[in-house]
């Protein structure tokens, strides 16, 4: 899977990227089409606020995108994986559940 990260008016530390990764790694168990993820962080202008924007691209075009502002960084990118996590799991089960079997 292909990581990146992106930080806008921020410098992005190695400890946030660390766990930017290792949170993100996980979502491949949710969804396994998942096959590239990109984290933008962004800091306001004027402020202490900051924006965490998580997309994840899947085979034959699917993109699921999270995103979350606050104040700590970390807190952003937990929750922000956590709504991804419930998009992907309710793709999976549309999937599952369009799959139809043969007539009798």
């Amino acid at each position: 899977m292909l990581f990146t990260i992106v930080g806008k008016h921020i410098e992005v530390t190695e400890a946030f990227k660390a766990h930017a990764r290792k949170k993100t790694s996980k979502l491949s168990k949710f969804y396994s089409s998942i096959n590239q993820v990109e984290v933008i962080i962004d800091k306001e202008q004027g402020g202490n606020s900051l924006s965490v924007e998580i997309i994840a691209r899947g085979e034959h075009s699917k993109v699921f995108i999270a995103k979350e502002v606050s104040e700590d960084a970390y807190q952003c990118i937990d929750v922000a994986v956590h709504k991804l996590e419930r998009q992907l799991r309710r793709a999976k089960t549309r999937e599952r559940n369009n799959k139809h079997t043969g007539s009798v």
